[in-house]
């Protein structure tokens, strides 16, 4: 009897230093888990940050424009066999691509201060009334952002009138551009300030690299919008 008693006995005391043992095991892991700064909720399903997104650049430049800017590239065409591309705010408007180009002067007119297009096509040289080129271009109101690219030949039927129209707008190489010349222009209706993006491109024999036709000539970059009367920018 004294045997099974002192077994008896024995057995209670090793469930008790198990139990024992037991539960600080789980309280040093929960004091560990306090340290570390995780829970097994944590654990089991992470909290990830919500991605913010990047402003990325518009018509291929190489950063993206300020707020208060338009981005734009306008290609001229290739000889008269590549058409030219008109590209603005990030979408191409005219392009060999979309079929909308032809000889003479592609041209894009838009809102200055939201920059809504208004009307684009092309203005032929060649073949086209000069009195309605003209008209055209007298119809588009100050402010205005307007883009151009040749195609072909711009020379041809360009008159006098229609170079003072393109210097009131900020040209200052339309009145140099002569037969088969390559020129792409960005300017503002009325501004008469002097625009940043035109290019012109020589027909030369000795430096032409299409035959008869000068190399493609390219402008683009960040155009600021138009400004209202009594905005302080």
């Amino acid at each position: 009897m004294r045997c099974q008693a002192v077994l008896h006995l024995a057995v209670v005391i090793v469930v008790v230093i198990t139990w024992l043992i037991t539960i600080n095991s789980l309280d040093i892991q929960k004091k560990a888990r306090h340290i570390l700064g995780f829970n097994v909720k944590d654990r089991i399903t992470p909290k990830f940050k919500t991605a913010t997104t990047i402003p990325e650049p518009k018509c291929s430049l190489s950063g993206v424009c300020p707020p208060d800017h338009f981005s734009l590239r306008i290609s001229s065409g290739a000889a008269n066999v590549v058409g030219p591309k008109i590209c603005f705010d990030g979408k191409i408007i005219m392009s060999h691509v979309l079929n909308n180009v032809g000889p003479g002067l592609n041209i894009v007119v838009l809102n200055g201060e939201n920059g809504i297009m208004e009307k684009y096509g092309y203005l032929n040289m060649e073949i086209g009334n000069p009195e309605d080129v003209l008209a055209y271009l007298k119809e588009i109101k100050p402010g205005m952002i307007v883009l151009v690219a040749s195609f072909d030949d711009v020379a041809t039927k360009m008159t006098k009138e229609m170079t003072e129209v393109f210097v009131s707008m900020g040209s200052t190489l339309i009145k140099s551009v002569k037969p088969r010349d390559s020129w792409v222009f960005a300017g503002r209706a009325g501004a008469e300030n002097r625009s940043l993006f035109e290019k012109r491109a020589v027909n030369d024999e000795k430096t032409n690299i299409y035959e008869s036709w000068p190399e493609m000539v390219e402008v683009g970059g960040c155009l600021p919008r138009t400004q209202t009367e009594g905005h302080t920018p």
